[in-house]
Order: structure tokens, then C-alpha cells, then sequence
């Protein structure tokens, strides 16, 4: 017995090419990169008027990690991207916002340094940053002064998610001092 042969009625060619768009079509249609929010954010009021700590989150729900290159404040002329590392603070160039992920700037742990400011910050007023990435645009938050004692997570001080995009200018370079906590 001999079985009948089935034609395609599409040539194999174009049946492929459809097969393939249909599975590039199926990727979840999510984003094309990073894409970054922020919450959380605050800065305690300084014990010490020469440095002040800022802390907030960052959440990446795009597909592809980034990296938080500076900071720039009107607070200060100096702001530095610290990580803590068995009990010790270091500047460093940047930190990973990972794709899908968060990376969380508290205390001991990562954070952002202040040095120097003009007027020391207080309880109640706001300080602006504007946070600029490897790849994204730069995200403008708003930080609340809270106590000094205030640790976060409570969502009392969340700053703004973000307020304003604005264009990358030069990244200033550091002092590479290391400050104790």
C-alpha cells in the first residue's frame, strides 16, 4: 500500500519566513531595553554638616541591565556613588540596575554621598537629583529631608518616581577618597 503525498500548499521558503516571524512576534512584546523607575527615596538630616547619605530604589522593568554613572545635586558639587563592603565605604564608577531587577541604595549598604554642601540639608525641605545611567536618560527625583534617625522602607518618605528627563552633560570626576560612615 502506498501512501498518498501531501503537498504544502505554501512553498517551503515562505512557510519558514512565517514560522519565524510568528516566534519573534511571541517574545512578550515587552520593552527594548532598560526601562527605570524610582521609589523610596529619601536623605536623613546630616549628624555631620560636611556629608550627607542618600538612599532611594531603583526598579529596571526592561530586558537589559544599566548603570547608574553619576549624580548631579544643586545640594552640592560633589555627589559620589558609594558601595559598603565588609563594613567599608568606597566610591565607586557606577552600579548595576539589573534587567527585571532592583538595586537598592540603603543604609549600610550602597548609597549615594553628598560631601561638602553649601547649606546643610534639614528635616522637611526637598533635595533634587538628577540620576544619569550608562544607557537611559536621566531621571530628575526629589529626595525629603526626614529625621536623622529615620531608616526608610515604610513608604512615609517615597520621592518622586521621576519628574523630569533631561539631556547627559560631562561627568565630573571624583575625589577617590574613601569616607568613613
Amino acid at each position: 500500500m502506498t501512501r498518498p503525498r501531501l503537498r504544502s500548499p505554501l512553498p517551503l521558503a515562505l512557510a519558514l519566513a512565517l514560522a519565524g516571524a510568528l516566534v519573534a512576534g511571541c517574545g512578550g512584546g515587552g520593552a527594548d531595553g532598560p526601562e527605570l523607575s524610582v521609589s523610596d527615596a529619601y536623605l536623613p538630616e546630616p549628624v555631620n554638616p560636611e556629608v550627607a547619605g542618600g538612599f532611594l530604589t531603583l526598579r529596571n522593568e526592561g530586558d537589559a541591565d544599566d548603570t547608574l554613572v553619576s549624580v548631579t545635586s544643586e545640594l552640592t558639587d560633589t555627589v559620589e556613588i558609594h558601595e559598603t563592603v565588609d563594613n567599608a565605604m568606597r566610591r565607586v564608577d557606577g552600579l548595576t540596575v539589573p534587567a527585571g531587577g532592583t538595586l537598592r541604595l540603603e543604609r549600610g549598604g550602597s548609597h549615594l554621598m553628598f560631601l561638602d554642601p553649601a547649606e546643610p540639608p534639614v528635616e522637611g525641605d526637598t533635595v533634587v537629583v538628577e540620576l544619569r545611567f550608562e544607557t537611559s536618560e536621566p531621571l530628575r527625583v526629589e529626595l525629603p529631608v526626614t529625621s536623622a534617625t529615620y531608616a526608610g522602607g515604610d513608604g512615609s518618605a517615597e520621592g518622586t518616581e521621576h519628574t523630569e528627563h533631561t539631556d547627559q552633560s560631562e561627568h565630573t570626576g571624583h575625589s577617590g577618597e574613601e569616607h568613613s560612615p
